[in-house]
């Protein structure tokens, strides 16, 4: 699959996308997920940084109410008006562009850190994003990134329940495959009847090991200072009920790498 193919898919989806997220349906997303990745983040008070696929600007917002002068690209223009018309409503200083991951924008060493928040493992060539990842970073700056936790989430996934409907345990498969898809799926904290009536997003995904993710991370020239697997805990699961599930298996993995 090519970025412009990529670029089509995340169109579709980007509208729809961002009215069921800001109405606070991506319950993993605000439950544990982006708060794991934010209790990890280094300082970054007065650092400029680059926020790599940043939909909507969410988690970009997130990242610049740090004290950061944050920039944000997305090879979805939608994603990218939104974003823009949210930083004309409150302004934080943010400049979005569209563009591509794998060429970036930008000159070399032009960015103190970058972020990434689940866009990496919707890419076909994230070697090369990596690679311009490492080029746009100055000395010393650092890349930090959440990805679908890749041993647990394939493309054979099935949820085993309990009587009560708990999820107690997952059937995998299809590791070492490789694969290449389309996933078509909503927001599971929907209410049933607006499941029924959205349209489902069709996601592209590129399946790759464990082992494939970190080895591509160093040869792009990064050293691996912090990894983490965020759950969610018992509080947590009463807010969102919908995100029980991902106390059973890893759901993401959070990434840090230093140039």
């Amino acid at each position: 699959m090519k970025s412009t193919e990529v670029a089509q898919y995340w169109n579709e989806n980007a509208g729809l996308w961002t009215e069921l997220s800001r109405e606070g349906y991506d319950t993993y997303r605000d439950a544990f997920n982006t708060p794991g990745m934010l209790a990890i983040l280094p300082d970054v008070g007065g650092l400029t940084g680059l926020d790599i696929g940043c939909g909507e600007g969410h988690n970009t917002r997130l990242v610049a109410d740090k004290g950061a002068k944050m920039h944000g690209i997305d090879i979805s223009g939608v994603f990218i008006r939104h974003a823009q018309d949210e930083e004309n409503r409150h302004p934080r200083g943010i400049e979005y562009l569209t563009g591509d991951a794998c060429v970036l924008p930008y000159p070399d060493q032009s960015f103190d850190f970058a972020v990434s928040f689940m866009c990496f493992m919707d890419l076909p060539q994230i070697d090369e994003a990596f690679a311009e990842a490492y080029r746009v970073l100055k000395s010393g700056g650092f890349l930090q990134f959440s990805i679908l936790h890749p041993c647990f989430i394939l493309p054979h996934k099935t949820n085993i329940r309990d009587e009560r409907g708990l999820v107690r345990a997952i059937e995998i498969g299809g590791y070492y495959m490789g694969e290449e898809d389309v996933d078509e799926w909503t927001f599971s904290a929907l209410p049933a009847d607006r499941k029924h009536s959205v349209r489902k997003f069709r996601i592209p995904c590129f399946y790759r090991t464990l082992s494939e993710w970190i080895n591509t991370l160093i040869g792009a020239g990064f050293i691996i200072e912090h990894t983490a697997e965020p759950y969610p805990d018992d509080e947590t699961v009463r807010k969102y009920p919908s995100v029980q599930d991902a106390q059973v298996t890893a759901y993401f993995l959070h990434v840090r790498g230093r140039k």
